[in-house]
């Protein structure tokens, strides 16, 4: 079976708390974990938005588990800090620490003032940060115009053996044209049929590296609780893109769900919701027979002392057969 790993979700715990979280998870057998890099949550009610860099060495200081970030260098970020940030987290914990690079959404990148590019040129902007970033990573001196400009930058402290860099991807044609530069690619949860395509294309096209899905779940003592639950915390996730690379601030998305008519049915297609965790081992066992490598768990829940808990003792023996 894939390694079991625990989403931290900046968006909706503080980020002292989410340390005690992904200590907790540790723990309880949680084998990695991983965390998103936002400076807004998708909606009020989530209510919060730590900056993962500072988060992350933490919980690399504090754990032995292995972590990752999505993150979008090219327009919040330059990818020349991008890379410096990687490098320095590499260093200090080798071979523990990979990133996602994304093309980003605007409800992150709009504060920069910046126009929101298009996809197309999102998309660009982003392969173009990508070869920046490796350069970087390799000890060159770079310079680079384009959609990014890099004027002789170079890193001075290295890892060993460089982070890996991986696709988010959602579309059969993300999937396809990460399959040139990526060390690996994330998704998340979605039906078996589009998820099965996903991997497909990606190894097609000579895509190598890990697979990594990120599940979102709700999970309580009754499954009234963790429809509850599931609606109240992920409504607003639940638009789907282009709406949701394109949308600006927390209030606009709860008012872009409000406009769309979020019911619950659409929620359940974006969050596996039952009391039941033999039900949520089959659903994980069933994404690990699609060729999912690592699974990182995401109650969409803010607290997470007894879902780490129930699932430590009830899910992650079902899944590795103790």
């Amino acid at each position: 079976m894939p390694l079991i790993g625990f989403h931290a979700s900046h968006e909706q715990i503080s980020p002292a708390q989410l340390l005690l979280d992904v200590q907790h998870a540790e723990s309880a057998g949680f084998q990695a974990a991983m965390c998103s890099d936002h400076f807004e949550p998708w909606s009020p009610s989530q209510g919060h938005a730590g900056y993962a860099w500072t988060w992350l060495g933490a919980a690399l200081a504090t754990t032995e588990l292995r972590f990752g970030v999505v993150t979008a260098p090219g327009q919040r970020y330059h990818p020349a800090i991008t890379a410096q940030a990687t490098a320095t987290l590499s260093a200090m914990f080798p071979e523990r620490f990979w990133a996602a690079l994304g093309s980003g959404q605007n409800m992150n990148e709009r504060i920069t003032g910046d126009p929101w590019p298009e996809k197309a040129v999102r998309q660009q902007r982003l392969e173009e940060c990508v070869d920046v970033i490796r350069r970087l990573h390799a000890g060159e001196e770079v310079t680079h115009r384009g959609l990014v400009t890099v004027e002789r930058a170079r890193l001075w402290d290295l890892p060993e053996v460089p982070p890996s860099l991986i696709a988010p991807v959602m579309s059969v044609e993300t999937a396809r044209r990460a399959a040139t530069w990526a060390d690996g690619l994330i998704t998340t949860n979605q039906d078996a049929d589009t998820l099965r395509k996903l991997l497909g294309a990606y190894r097609e096209e000579g895509g190598r590296g890990k697979a990594v899905l990120q599940v979102h779940l709700s999970w309580a003592d009754s499954d009234d609780d963790a429809d509850d639950l599931a609606y109240g915390q992920w409504c607003t996730n639940s638009v789907g893109p282009p709406l949701t690379w394109d949308t600006a601030t927390a209030q606009d998305f709860v008012e872009l769900a409000e406009r769309k008519e979020i019911s619950r049915e659409q929620v359940r297609q974006a969050v596996n919701v039952s009391s039941d965790t033999a039900r949520h081992a089959q659903w994980l066992h069933e994404y690990g027979e699609l060729g999912f490598d690592e699974l990182y768990l995401h109650h969409v829940g803010q607290d997470q002392h007894a879902f780490i808990d129930t699932f430590g003792k009830e899910v992650l023996p079902q899944l590795r057969g103790v």
